[in-house]
């Protein structure tokens, strides 16, 4: 309700100043007294204008021309987005006494919208007695469109007290308005007000409403009316794939996926999209592969976006090189497929290879905020300190482009990594925007690194401010005291945890093997082969001593014995995972594991050893990166012989996947980085 009042009032002071930024011919002619000389004059403006106007058709200027005429040629105007030539037009329409027609009216609102001259569309729609549905409907559109979006809403609300029914046009474009300004309690109210005029069922609205409630965050109310539309169109199907992908649930986007095959609906481009995405977020290579098959059948492997979807999922994969073959492929790179692949070089600590394609890419298109995020992130990742301080400053002063809190998070990420903690410091308190937990994270993560208490507390304090109830900074800080020696800090940390009922984030690691995710806790024993995953983990541990690894227990509470500090380290949910691939794969082969937290320090190291002598190329991806472990060390990400994947080549010297997986649809050394999050 307040956003609806306050919407209105705005709307209404707005409404009394742009009526005098209509343009002036028009003004001259609508305001005009009934005077011959005054009129005359206009006309002789009028074709003086439309006389030298090269993009006015000739037939315009014949004054015998019929409504249905000009509404046809409105509607060309609509289509090219014509503006200049369809000011002229209604100043034609307002000479012959046309100007307020609900019609034409309707269409030159619509013009004006299309062209985001919203405050013309606005006068006119005023000026117009005799208002329908449909041109509420244009005007409202014009607005959730352009904004401004609480326009939209008051607009909505006018439509209703003055009693005009909305129909299944008019809940969708408000309900964009909603979506644009994550306005769910007017979301919510619209949804009434479409229950009660029976809409609800309506695919049109629905998906509109699916998309209101995913884009503010609440996915269960998005499933609840998609479960209540039972004549479903491929645009329903869309939005409920796009609301779990977009709130983070890939797992429930790919069984939507599933199940939407099994209801026999043909799949669009915005389809496999936000399923070859989902599967990117849970590094699904089984399922992006056969998605990726599926574009190909289909005719949609040649899409832009299709294949700008598949450079990123094979770079989330963990497989980078078979990313880049797919991004060489594109005929024509969009700025988001030179973001993919940027990215995934980064992420796979593949700095050289980032930089010089973002060098490419500047020769071929204008980087944007996502670019720099990427660049500036292989620099993090590849220690290039300098490299990223000039990228930092060439984005402000040479591209132009503000730095969010993404830039500045990885620029301190990066200078505090190499212990210049005060340089960080002091460009936090310099920043132009309002540092957020991310920013404060990096300088706390820095401060663990480099064993500073002082700002450690500074930064933890800063935390506590924004996120009072996020767990993990009170377990960072806890480590730092732990290192420092100062277990009463610890103590008082886990106290303070307690009473603030807080619990730290339970670490999850999961490998995929046959098509089948299996995911570990740490210490969990419920696994069905637990008993052969133990007897594993103690075989490659003596194999590990006598190579000369010794555990890192540090991070784990003071009071905790030896054996058992080391039990706890030695059975973190990585090397759980670890250890059934072991098992479960053929000698050699390569291992992917995903983990929802960062890889420890231990963990990090002892994972060196497992692939020294197991013999396997082993690769980790965790909340930040990926760690690509082979022969005893960390190499920059590395991926294994594309046809190994089980890849074809098809004629464009491509490479396409042979073998399906499960999406429904069928024919140096930075040791010091890394934190533990498992041990308090």
């Amino acid at each position: 309700m307040l956003i609806r009042v306050q919407a209105t009032a705005k709307l209404k002071r707005w409404t009394l100043s742009h009526d005098k930024l209509l343009f002036s011919s028009l003004t001259t002619i609508v305001d005009s007294d009934s005077s011959s000389g005054s009129r005359q004059q206009c006309r002789s403006s009028y074709h003086s204008q439309t006389t030298h106007h090269r993009h006015l058709p000739p037939k315009l200027h014949l004054t015998n021309r019929s409504p249905l005429d000009y509404q046809h040629i409105l509607k060309i105007f609509i289509a090219r987005r014509a503006i200049q030539p369809g000011r002229q037009l209604h100043a034609h329409l307002c000479l012959i006494g046309l100007g307020n027609d609900t019609i034409l009216g309707t269409k030159l609102v619509d013009l004006y919208c299309s062209c985001n001259h919203l405050s013309n569309a606005h006068l006119l729609f005023d000026r117009i007695s005799k208002r329908n549905a449909f041109l509420w409907n244009v005007l409202i559109r014009g607005y959730a469109w352009n904004g401004p979006y609480n326009a939209a809403i008051s607009l909505y609300y006018e439509m209703i007290n003055k009693g005009v029914i909305p129909d299944n046009f008019t809940f969708p474009f408000v309900l964009k308005a909603c979506s644009n300004l994550s306005a769910i309690d007017t979301g919510r109210d619209v949804h009434d007000h479409v229950v009660r005029t029976g809409w609800e069922t309506d695919v049109f609205v629905g998906a509109a409403l699916i998309d209101m409630y995913a884009k503010c965050g609440n996915v269960n109310n998005a499933r609840q009316v998609f479960d209540k539309i039972l004549q479903r169109d491929v645009v329903v199907w869309n939005s409920m794939l796009a609301a779990y992908a977009q709130n983070s649930h890939p797992e429930d986007c790919l069984v939507l996926c599933s199940e939407m095959a099994s209801n026999m609906v043909r799949p669009t481009v915005a389809t496999l999209v936000t399923t070859i995405s989902a599967a990117a977020d849970m590094a699904s290579l089984p399922q992006g592969r056969e998605l990726h098959g599926h574009s190909w059948r289909q005719g949609f492997y040649f899409q832009g976006k299709v294949k700008t979807a598949l450079v990123d999922m094979y770079a989330k994969s963990g497989y980078v090189k078979v990313a880049r073959i797919l991004f060489n492929q594109l005929s024509e790179k969009r700025i988001a497929s030179w973001n993919a692949m940027i990215t995934g070089y980064a992420m796979h600590g593949h700095a050289t290879e980032a930089l010089n394609l973002f060098e490419k890419m500047t020769c071929e298109a204008n980087p944007d905020h996502i670019t720099f995020v990427g660049v500036l992130s292989a620099c993090n990742h590849g220690g290039l300190l300098q490299k990223g301080r000039e990228y930092f400053e060439s984005m402000i002063h040479n591209y132009k482009i503000e730095p969010t809190v993404q830039h500045y998070s990885s620029i301190i990420d990066l200078i505090g990594h190499y212990g210049r903690l005060d340089e960080a410091y002091n460009m936090i308190k310099n920043m132009t925007i309002i540092p957020d937990a991310g920013v404060w994270g990096a300088l706390l993560n820095s401060c663990k690194i480099h064993g500073n208490v002082e700002l450690g507390e500074l930064a933890l304090e800063k935390l506590t401010e924004l996120e009072p109830d996020e767990p993990g900074n009170y377990v960072i800080m806890s480590n730092i005291y732990a290192q420092a020696g100062r277990y009463s800090g610890v103590e008082k940390l886990r106290e303070l945890m307690t009473k603030r009922e807080l619990k730290k984030d339970v670490a999850c690691s999961w490998i995929e093997v046959n098509n089948k995710v299996n995911a570990f806790l740490s210490g969990d024993t419920s696994h069905p082969m637990s008993d052969e995953i133990d007897a594993e983990l103690k075989r490659v541990e003596k194999l590990m001593s006598e190579a000369g690894y010794v555990p890192n227990t540090t991070p784990v509470f003071h009071d905790v014995d030896d054996d058992e500090k080391i039990r706890m380290v030695c059975r973190h949910s990585e090397r759980l995972a670890i250890a059934f691939g072991l098992i479960s794969t053929p000698p050699r082969s390569r291992l992917l594991i995903t983990k929802n937290l960062r890889v420890c320090e231990d963990c990090h190291v002892a994972i060196k050893f497992i692939s020294k002598i197991t013999e396997r190329e082993i690769v980790c991806r965790d909340l930040n990166r990926y760690h690509h472990f082979k022969d005893g060390r960390r190499i920059p990400g590395s991926c294994s012989i594309e046809q190994k994947l089980g890849f074809s080549t098809v004629k464009d010297g491509g490479w396409l996947p042979s073998s399906g997986g499960g999406s429904g649809f069928s024919t140096g050394n930075d040791d010091d980085r890394f934190l533990s999050f498992e041990d308090i």
